[in-house]
């Protein structure tokens, strides 16, 4: 299967997160932007081996003051908006137990062939909208990584790394990233 979209229910109101709550529970992703239903297949084991090891790296920078979280966790900004990055840093007294009501500091997607078109331009757009300050996206094919920074409400490519390069983020707090070339095998990927 691969990531689509659903129009809004009826073909007249659009989805909203009372909606979403009533999805099945069978695996599979579902998100909602703008009162569209995004739907994607459950990721796959090189996908969620890259997303345990940069919770990892970032766990481990973090800030008390700040929480590291994979998907599924719900980042809800209006009522026709829902949607849960593969990976997300919020600060403590943003949380509430079930979801994130604002947007989070760093949000992280990383592509799967059925998410690449949304992850890069959909969601890419509705971060930027919401006001998440860094945005990275990571191509498991290609061992690389992409960073965007908000810069006067739009994003702004600050780097662009692959296979063995090193980035240093600064936001949303100082971490090194190193040895994408590993991610989603037996090598080591690490931290400063």
């Amino acid at each position: 299967m691969t990531a689509m979209t659903v129009e809004y229910p009826n073909g007249s109101d659009p989805f909203t997160v009372e909606d979403l709550e009533r999805m099945p529970d069978d695996g599979h992703r579902y998100e909602l932007l703008d009162g569209t239903l995004l739907v994607s297949p459950a990721p796959g084991f090189r996908h969620q081996k890259i997303v345990s090891r940069l919770v990892s790296i970032l766990d481990g920078a973090c800030p008390d003051e700040l929480h590291v979280l994979p998907a599924p966790f719900a980042v809800r900004t209006a009522t026709d908006t829902e949607l849960q990055p593969d990976v997300l840093v919020a600060r403590d007294e943003d949380l509430t137990e079930k979801l994130l009501p604002v947007a989070p500091l760093l949000a992280v997607e990383v592509l799967s062939p059925s998410t690449a078109l949304i992850d890069i331009n959909t969601k890419k757009a509705a971060y930027e909208r919401m006001g998440v300050q860094s945005y990275w996206i990571i191509a498991p094919a290609e061992a690389r990584l992409t960073a965007f920074e908000l810069d006067r409400g739009v994003y702004t490519q600050i780097a662009d790394i692959k296979g063995e390069d090193v980035f240093d983020a600064e936001l949303p707090f100082p971490v090194r990233i190193v040895r994408l070339s590993c991610w989603g095998h037996s090598g080591a990927a690490a931290n400063a």
